[in-house]
């Protein structure tokens, strides 16, 4: 299950804020190696968890399997205010154009060939279907540049911002990736799952364990 939740509505929810800041931190933090991320308390938070952003997670039974976070560009954003060694020109920005930010999958849940799992796929799908409601049809991504590849395929146009930069551990070039109802159909075909992956409402309260 997808579950889109705007920062106030994942904050009415303690158990599932907490659990997808420890995923950011394990991801970008522990194996990324962003350390101007690093905090003692191992939460990954930062100033674009503002009141617009929307949090996109995936439940598997009790845990935080997946998250990945979309911004809009009519205001700043991480490639503008921080990867700003990303772009040439001037960033893409306007009301059908978001950024997505924060893609994780949580370890346990790293099931895919060639690097897409099942839940990176339902993340995908989950971003498209989100948009496509709403009239986006654009995001920027910034990720390695082997995902250029994986999103051609799956019938993403993509177009890059600019040269690819050494982040932490990793090469990182920023994308602008367009999508229409074609892409949908091809990301579901992959993933050999129909139906919608969106939610409504929230998940069910978090147990013990979590996806850290």
């Amino acid at each position: 299950m997808l579950f889109s939740l705007t920062t106030q509505e994942l904050m009415e929810r303690p158990d599932l804020w907490e659990a997808v800041h420890r995923l950011r931190y394990k991801i970008f933090v522990e194996e990324m190696g962003w350390e101007d991320l690093r905090r003692p308390d191992g939460l990954e938070c930062d100033q674009f968890d503002h009141d617009e952003a929307v949090h996109q997670i995936v439940i598997r039974g009790s845990e935080v399997a997946g998250y990945q976070r979309l911004l809009p560009t009519t205001r700043a954003h991480l490639l503008t205010e921080v990867l700003t060694d990303l772009f040439e020109g001037t960033p893409p920005s306007g009301p059908n154009i978001y950024e997505l930010t924060r893609y994780a999958v949580a370890p346990g849940y790293r099931d895919g060939r060639r690097g897409v799992s099942t839940v990176g796929t339902e993340l995908i799908a989950g971003f498209v279907e989100w948009g496509l409601k709403r009239n986006v049809n654009q995001v920027i991504i910034e990720f390695e540049p082997m995902w250029v590849l994986r999103a051609l395929q799956l019938h993403f146009l993509a177009t890059p911002l600019g040269y690819q930069r050494t982040y932490g551990n990793q090469q990182v070039v920023a994308t602008l990736l367009t999508f229409n109802e074609h892409t949908l159909d091809v990301v579901r075909s992959r993933r050999n799952h129909f139906a919608p992956v969106l939610t409504r409402g929230y998940p069910d309260m978090l147990g013990q364990r979590r996806a850290s």
